[in-house]
């Protein structure tokens, strides 16, 4: 009886270039075949290269801060943090949660056009101020002093990824819809305002990119974070949400961007609704205390006459 040939039975040093010519999603399944291509698709020089592949700027971010090298932030683990979306509800933080925050945070932003990175930038954000824990939220990767030239296509096409680390836990969550969730235009400006955003225990994280029609330039490029009511997040309660999302757990799928779009949709939806109520309950107050004044008004004018 003839001996069945395994892929196994290649040398060891063709399975491993075979892996690493494979995506994330398809190395991992890999992983899962046999003990051998679990052992192969274990090294982290392929995890390594998958991820710097996929995010040029971790490039910058290794050189500046030893990311990803060994005893520092996992390859592996990486790609299992930034690759799926964070699950909204485990961002939640729990009442009496008293995890560690981080001390510093350092950002990982690509733009990418067609499948092809147009931008790369690292950017490294002290957490420990005071000034940071109390103040609005907010993360600049371009900013208007420093525009970069614009790929000549429609914004809309853009897609972006910002992944936050903590280099101390090793830990990391990708904050953005990869995909454009609305564009719009500055309503003074006149640029184009191209956002993605993920939903996060009830908070949007929203990434805003700027394109300057007039001199084909990326003017902008930041994150800011907002609560249900509209309001800015200050540094520590998004630490905190950082933090519970990183921990927290991930979904997969192949639908991940139209779900980031869906939960924006919803979560605007919803804000218009509680802004309207607000507005609503605010012009019914008014009225109450209009309709009182007049009774004290009349009821004095009445004292008088009737004296």
């Amino acid at each position: 009886m003839a001996a069945t040939t395994t892929v196994e039975d290649l040398p060891g040093d063709v399975l491993a270039c075979a892996l690493r010519r494979l995506d994330g999603p398809s190395l991992a399944a890999a992983s899962c075949a046999t003990a051998g291509l679990r052992a192969l698709a274990a090294d982290p020089e392929t995890w390594r290269a998958l991820c710097l592949s996929r995010w040029p700027s971790l490039a910058a971010a290794q050189q500046r801060r030893c990311i990803l090298s060994a005893g520092a932030v996992s390859p592996r683990r990486l790609f299992a943090d930034a690759f799926p979306f964070p699950c909204p509800d485990a961002a939640a933080p729990l009442d009496g949660d008293e995890r560690r925050l981080p001390g510093e945070l350092v950002s990982a932003v690509d733009v990418y056009c067609r499948g092809a990175a147009v931008v790369s930038r690292v950017v490294e954000t002290s957490t420990s101020s005071s000034w940071f824990l109390a103040s609005p939220f907010c993360v600049d990767a371009v900013e208007c002093k420093n525009p970069v030239p614009a790929p000549s296509v429609s914004p809309a096409e853009l897609e972006l990824s910002w992944i936050v680390v903590d280099p101390a836990s090793g830990r990391a969550v990708n904050v953005s819809s990869r995909q454009a969730v609305a564009v719009d235009r500055h309503w003074y400006t006149g640029d184009t305002l191209v956002r993605y955003a993920v939903v996060l225990g009830g908070c949007k994280f929203e990434a805003t990119v700027s394109c300057s029609q007039e001199t084909g330039q990326l003017t902008e490029v930041s994150l800011a974070v907002e609560d249900a009511d509209g309001a800015a997040v200050s540094g520590e309660g998004c630490l905190r949400l950082l933090t519970a999302a990183m921990a927290g757990t991930r979904k997969g799928g192949e639908n991940q961007e139209e779900e980031a779009k869906r939960r924006y949709d919803d979560f605007v939806r919803r804000k218009r609704g509680r802004k309207e109520s607000k507005a609503r309950r605010e012009v019914l107050v008014d009225l109450c205390c209009s309709a009182v004044s007049a009774v004290a008004v009349i009821s004095f004018l009445a004292a008088v006459v009737l004296r």
